[in-house]
């Protein structure tokens, strides 16, 4: 799944550890989200785009095959 937690993430000055210590998550998920290679549980899916201010469906965007 694409997600664009990265841009916004540097759009708000957060670094990685931040937005982790915020969600009480490692640095590490946030590293694997951002890095297409962990899909956040859907609770954690909300509380990231809660706090970069956007909604879920604008922070990530399923791949188009998986919609079929």
């Amino acid at each position: 799944m694409k997600n664009t937690i990265r841009d916004l993430r540097k759009e708000k000055n957060y670094r990685q550890e931040d937005l982790a210590t915020a969600l009480g998550v490692t640095r590490q998920t946030i590293n694997a989200i951002e890095n297409n290679k962990y899909d956040p549980t859907l609770l954690l899916a909300f509380k990231l785009a809660n706090l970069l201010g956007t909604t879920v469906d604008t922070l990530f965007e399923p791949d188009p095959a998986m919609l079929k």
